[in-house]
């Protein structure tokens, strides 16, 4: 059986505001809905993928979604929830961010199919940049007043002091958004716009838009979905070192999937609802189990596994569970050694670091880490540690301190990991 769109989104939390007649609309027909994507970067991060889950869930529910990638809107910038004038992009950029982009989104919504809800992907610059300032003046800017647009929250902040004012460019953006909506409504039979609650302005004059240039019976709805923060208010997604972005070459599999891990027990059971397709009994389970036994991070552990199998694989989830077991479980050497260099040192990332040169190697193991590199105060300390089974080299344990270090000890040949107790790691590099 199909699923009702509004209702899958509201046990899941993913609805902020319904415009009148949405949901007699779905359930109407199948109809055509539109998500903005701004293509500032050559890849989604995960503040996207709230949107991008909502498509998913719209086409997994029987109606079409269309993917607008914003190169037209991108090289303006929406005043929405800024205080300042963005960086403007060009066309070549653009081109390239939208491909990339296609990508990520194909992995995770169906481009390909025949069935007639199949996803749409659009670029507003292939209409817009046709489209001349007199034209547009004339055919748009008459329809929608200065009195309305001012009235928006996102215009009305910018107006009173925040940031530095708006341009004009900043200003026509609503108009340009609302144009979009047009242009999907005529040549697709878009229907409905979706988007983050921070939008609604935006939407509603696309709607509106609608209904003043086509009539009243030109029926056009809003769905937004409320901004996802972090339990403590903080914004969701962001972390010391950036975004956490769905690119390996940005954010590598081990990070991302480490990312999930641990958030906190009240952001994970509002994640799970929003970022996986886990169904509601599967979940409440998940949410009951945790409850009798936090300390065991089982919702955190399931987000993180069906997260990362989503956007990367199933072979990527196992390499960052493996490369996350070397740091806090009982790894063998083996496993620490199949680790690439990049993983290795993401792992490692936080630990005391030494610097040895190759000379060095060949050195009994308690010189090279008592004198050379100070991971044990003395001699004596690293002997007595050594004797009490407590040290260990690349997740070996070291049965003798007077044992010499090799080049056959290195991992991918310039790496030695060495053990105090069972948390004290430290990674000597040899140059």
């Amino acid at each position: 059986m199909i699923k009702d769109f509004i209702e899958e989104l509201e046990w899941r939390g993913m609805i902020h505001t319904i415009m009148p007649g949405a949901k007699e609309q779905l359930q109407k027909e199948m109809t055509s809905a539109y998500l903005g994507i701004d293509p500032t970067a050559d890849s989604l991060h995960i503040g996207h993928l709230v949107g991008v889950m909502i498509l998913k869930h719209f086409q997994m529910c029987g109606h079409r979604p269309i993917a607008l990638i914003g190169g037209a809107t991108g090289m303006i910038g929406d005043p929405s929830g800024k205080s300042q004038e963005r960086n403007l992009l060009d066309e070549a950029t653009l081109r390239h961010n939208q491909e990339a982009i296609g990508r990520q989104l194909a992995k995770l919504i169906d481009f390909d199919s025949t069935a007639n809800n199949h996803a749409i992907l659009v670029n507003n610059y292939d209409w817009m940049k046709e489209f001349s300032f007199l034209d547009f003046a004339r055919d748009i800017g008459k329809c929608i007043t200065v009195n309305y647009m001012m009235a928006k929250d996102s215009v009305k902040k910018r107006f009173n002091g925040e940031g530095d004012g708006m341009s004009f460019t900043e200003f026509t953006y609503q108009l340009l958004q609302g144009y979009d909506f047009l242009h999907l409504y005529q040549e697709y039979g878009c229907k409905l716009q979706l988007g983050g609650a921070d939008q609604w302005g935006n939407i509603t004059t696309g709607t509106e838009l609608i209904r003043r240039k086509l009539g009243s019976e030109a029926e056009a709805f809003a769905i937004t979905c409320p901004l996802i923060t972090k339990a403590d208010g903080t914004k969701f997604g962001k972390t010391e070192s950036g975004n956490i972005w769905l690119d390996p070459r940005y954010t590598s599999p081990y990070k991302f999937y480490q990312f999930w891990l641990n958030v906190s027990d009240e952001d994970a059971k509002r994640y799970i609802k929003i970022f996986t397709l886990l169904d509601r009994e599967t979940i409440e389970t998940l949410i009951k189990e945790h409850e009798e036994a936090p300390h065991l991070r089982a919702l955190q552990k399931r987000l993180a596994e069906e997260i990362t199998t989503m956007i990367h694989s199933a072979e990527e989830l196992e390499k960052a569970k493996a490369a996350t077991n070397i740091l806090f479980g009982n790894a063998t050497s083996e496993a620490l050694r199949s680790l690439d260099e990049d993983t290795l040192l993401q792992v490692f990332e936080g630990v005391p670091q030494f610097t040895i040169s190759r000379a060095d190697l060949e050195k009994p193991f308690v010189d090279i880490v008592a004198e050379i590199c100070k991971v044990f105060p003395s001699k004596g300390e690293c002997r007595k540690m050594v004797q009490g089974g407590g040290v260990q080299l690349n997740k070996e344990k070291v049965a003798d301190a007077q044992r010499a270090v090799a080049e056959g000890d290195l991992i991918a040949g310039k790496y030695l990991l060495v053990q105090k107790g069972k948390k004290n790691y430290y990674l000597i590099t040899v140059e």
